[in-house]
């Protein structure tokens, strides 16, 4: 491999597949990087995967490290592509997934009807046999009717079965124990049981969870070992990492097993991609938003901290519950509005952007695939602020013929002007993505002016600064290598896991919080050992989740992960007021209840060092492609000054109206915008006046 290390990061977006590729000399320390873009290839993701590779002109046989996120799950879920599902429960608990819990988000509604179960009640049966939830064995396991429901689950085509049995968070030995025999009588089913998934109290989130890692088992699998064999056959040799929900990476073995935990892996990486640009341009404090051809999803990052959380649901809506995810996933807010996002008005005469999209095919109007239907992509085309002569880098010709025939029908209906249908579209999309921002952090007691907007995604840094202003933000930083910073995070990613165990106690308990604590660290250590990582190499963070008394849900408090004693305890007591009051806005004098753990393991496995770059003495005024007139939907046509991005260097300064063009994507300066670029090549843009 030479003097050099090559890294490498995929990730399969809903759009587009993105390539990162990173060339360190170990000698002099420079870094020579690459980015590349292609269609995302659905059903067979992992075609896109090896077409962005030889588009990026990468050599997979020189690879030191190479990274992978992937959209495979969430999309197996969403378009209910997984296998046929069975459940095996406890007696007398076969229908918690069809009672679900009360929440109704149509409330008024009389006619509401319940999201439907994963698996119809036929497919799923029970077994006798109890556990406590203090973990002690209540009534002994019956396994007698076992081979007569597999047969039942043979007949009916069931290709994976979910185990999960009441309080095996406590103790798994019953799931195990059926877990074990279902292998034995039917070795080629797919089986998964809730221990192996979470060990988190909450009966009908943790069958959820279950039956959905077992429907997407079967798909995941085949696609993770495509990929692998795609890679094998190219000639790469090193271990191949697949990006996590919990902003960690984690080896292909365990992914395989419980591919449940990267149902959001694309936009973990970007979250913990600009919690890493944080520490590096010293900004511990970051609003991360993450615009793409589809959704726009935000997320933020308190003191360097990704927070990570268990209360995770897909298709939540005001018109449905959604369905619960209990495995860690990095707390974000998503809606539908990205560059594809198809604008719309509705029988009251009102314009609404997404959440349909254009998706990579047939695109915005502008691609010219035969997409008729008016974009963001296509209003923000129409005002200049994406040049139509250079458009997705210069790569696909703007079919501005198709663009004017999308929005002429919005613009007649609305009885304006095309330019103002155009303005109108980027206001409500720009509204959208200030609402999911508001959600992630005033609402939650945080003030966005103590914060650093973090933009990236292909049209992160179009809407950026339009966003940061209503915000009020510090400023507004557009990552370098943008587009695709999500597989830029996965090379600054860990490999990580995070353990969540329940287990009741109250504040007093020292020597029992003590034990719980040791007890994980133990369990990981052992794990990682499994895998190769020595203990010395692993770091462990510890939160212990916290209540007040006879209270329902409960808070992370930070402890250290050695030993526990009556000190710790204390000082742990005292965060959990404060971090309560910060939350809820008010604190009790009540005594504290706490009701579990959640660890975190993580160890580096070539995580990447960024560089300052090299400065050729290329003056800003070499950059500059030329004028054009720019509308900026709330402050009117400017003419803007058009940069190069590529020609732009660490210490280059200039003032809005302007706009930096880089292959895939724009950034759009407002007047009276100051732009900064630092040394390692990211754009700082300060508000002003």
């Amino acid at each position: 491999m030479g003097e050099t290390t090559l890294r490498v990061a995929t990730d399969v977006g809903g759009t587009f597949t993105d390539l990162v590729y990173f060339e360190t000399d170990r000698a002099t320390g420079k870094q020579t990087i690459r980015t590349a873009k292609s269609d995302t290839t659905p059903p067979n993701f992992e075609a896109g995967v090896l077409n962005v590779l030889a588009k990026g002109e990468v050599d997979i046989r020189e690879v030191d490290f190479f990274a992978h996120g992937t959209t495979v799950v969430i999309n197996a879920l969403t378009e209910r592509k997984g296998a046929k599902t069975a459940l095996i429960t406890t007696e007398g608990f076969r229908d918690v997934l069809e009672i679900a819990r009360g929440n109704r988000p149509d409330f008024f509604n009389l006619m509401y009807e319940k999201p439907a179960p994963f698996v119809p009640r036929h497919l799923r049966r029970e077994v006798p046999g109890r556990i406590s939830y203090r973990g002690r064995e209540a009534a002994p396991l019956d396994l007698s009717g076992l081979p007569e429901i597999l047969a039942d689950f043979r007949a009916e085509g069931v290709q994976a079965v979910a185990v999960c049995l009441l309080h095996a968070y406590a103790d798994p030995r019953h799931e195990q124990a059926v877990a074990a025999e279902i292998k034995r009588l039917w070795p080629e089913v797919s089986v998964v049981a809730s221990h192996q998934i979470t060990r988190e109290w909450r009966e009908y989130e943790r069958s959820n969870t279950t039956v959905l890692s077992a429907y997407v088992q079967p798909v995941a699998e085949r696609y993770l070992s495509r990929i692998e064999e795609g890679l094998l056959s190219k000639g790469y040799r090193g271990r191949l990492y697949i990006m996590q929900s919990n902003c960690g990476v984690d080896s292909l073995a365990s992914t395989k097993a419980i591919p449940i935990t990267m149902v959001e892996s694309g936009p973990a990486s970007g979250f913990w991609g600009a919690a890493e640009l944080g520490r590096i341009i010293g900004e511990p404090n970051i609003l991360a938003l993450d615009i793409g051809g589809t959704t726009a999803k935000c997320s933020l990052i308190e003191n360097g901290q990704v927070r990570i959380k268990t209360d995770y649901w897909i298709e939540r809506s005001r018109k449905s519950a959604g369905y619960p995810i209990m495995v860690p996933v990095v707390d974000l807010v998503e809606i539908g509005n990205g560059g594809g996002s198809i604008a719309r008005v509705d029988a009251f005469g009102k314009l609404h952007v997404g959440p349909q999209s254009a998706g990579a095919s047939p695109g915005p109007a502008a691609y010219g695939r035969g997409g008729t239907a008016a974009t963001t992509t296509d209003a923000n085309l129409v005002l200049g602020r994406i040049n139509r002569d250079y458009f997705c880098g210069g790569e696909i010709i703007a079919d501005m013929t198709a663009v004017e025939a999308a929005l002429t029908p919005i613009a007649k209906t609305l009885g304006v002007s095309l330019q103002d249908a155009a303005r109108g579209i980027v206001r409500i999309a720009n509204s959208n993505m200030v609402n999911a921002l508001k959600l992630v952090s005033l609402n939650r007691g945080h003030d966005p002016r103590d914060f650093t907007l973090v933009v990236f995604g292909g049209g992160g840094a179009m809407h950026g600064v339009a966003l940061g202003q209503e915000l009020g933000v510090k400023k507004v930083v557009v990552p370098r290598g943008a587009p695709v910073f999500s597989a830029w995070g996965m090379m600054m990613s860990d490999l990580r896991r995070d353990y969540f165990l329940t287990r009741l106690m109250g504040e007093d308990d020292v020597e029992a919080l003590g034990d719980l604590v040791a007890g994980a660290v133990e369990h990981a250590t052992a794990q990682f050992a499994g895998e190769g990582v020595a203990a010395a190499s692993i770091r462990f963070d510890a939160l212990v989740k916290c209540r007040y008394q006879n209270q329902e849900h409960s808070v992370e408090v930070p402890i250290a992960a050695g030993a526990v004693d009556a000190a710790a305890m204390a000082g742990m007591i005292d965060a959990f007021h404060a971090i309560y009051e910060r939350e809820y806005t008010y604190r009790l004098p009540a005594s504290v209840e706490i009701v579990g753990l959640h660890l975190i393991a993580s160890a580096e496995v070539g995580k990447l060092e960024i560089v300052a770059l090299p400065k050729t003495g290329v003056r800003l005024e070499d950059a500059v492609k030329g004028r054009r007139e720019v509308d900026y939907a709330t402050e009117g046509v400017h003419l803007a000054t058009i940069y190069d991005a590529e020609k732009l260097e660490p210490g280059m300064q200039f003032s809005g109206p302007a706009v930096i063009e880089d292959p895939g994507t724009t950034i759009v300066i407002h007047p009276g915008n100051f732009v900064t670029i630092d040394e390692f090549g990211n754009t700082h843009i300060e508000m002003g006046g």
